[in-house]
């Protein structure tokens, strides 16, 4: 039960496996998405900013009690089972698990999608010239100033000028 309860730990905060397919809920395709304006996104910061800082500790404690829980487990026999610290260290993973999945929930009533555990990255659904695009937010950064098409990712990210998103969603 070793290295296998780990991997089923990571399943579970990674989205696979029973139970943790909620984990990463809006992350495909577009369909009921809120869409966000510009100001209607940066209006939302301040509770976003709280919930996104909780899981980037929250998984950087997840990450470490995985690593520590792989590194006891090396060389253990299923016959052995787990020891008393291993078990510990399984049930700190679970939480830790469980706590992030409800931010991420969080994030997701609110309307925006976490794309970055790591860092803390964040989309918005909008639109740009009618099209469907997000609006792309960082911990540390004080508003959202950058856009990005929905299938560029981070790395298309472009800086917000004030033609290029403005008014209501369509």
């Amino acid at each position: 039960m070793a290295p296998a309860a780990s991997r089923r730990c990571a399943d579970r905060l990674l989205g696979g496996g029973r139970g943790g397919d909620h984990f990463l809920k809006g992350l495909g395709g577009m369909g009921d998405e809120k869409y966000f304006t510009v100001e209607e996104a940066n209006r939302t910061l301040p509770l976003v900013k709280r919930i996104v800082a909780d899981v980037v500790a929250d998984y950087e404690a997840w990450r470490e009690r995985v690593r520590k829980y792989e590194l006891i487990s090396g060389g253990v026999t299923a016959k052995e089972g787990e020891s008393p610290e291993q078990a510990a260290l399984r049930e700190e993973v679970d939480e830790l698990a469980r706590r992030i999945s409800g931010y991420v929930e969080e994030l997701s009533q609110i309307g925006c999608v976490l794309k970055g555990f790591d860092d803390g990255l964040v989309d918005f659904h909008g639109k740009r010239e009618g099209r469907d695009i997000f609006l792309c937010w960082k911990l540390g950064e004080d508003v959202v100033e950058h856009w990005h098409e929905l299938d560029t990712g981070f790395a298309g990210r472009m800086p917000l000028v004030p033609e290029t998103v403005a008014g209501e969603p369509e």
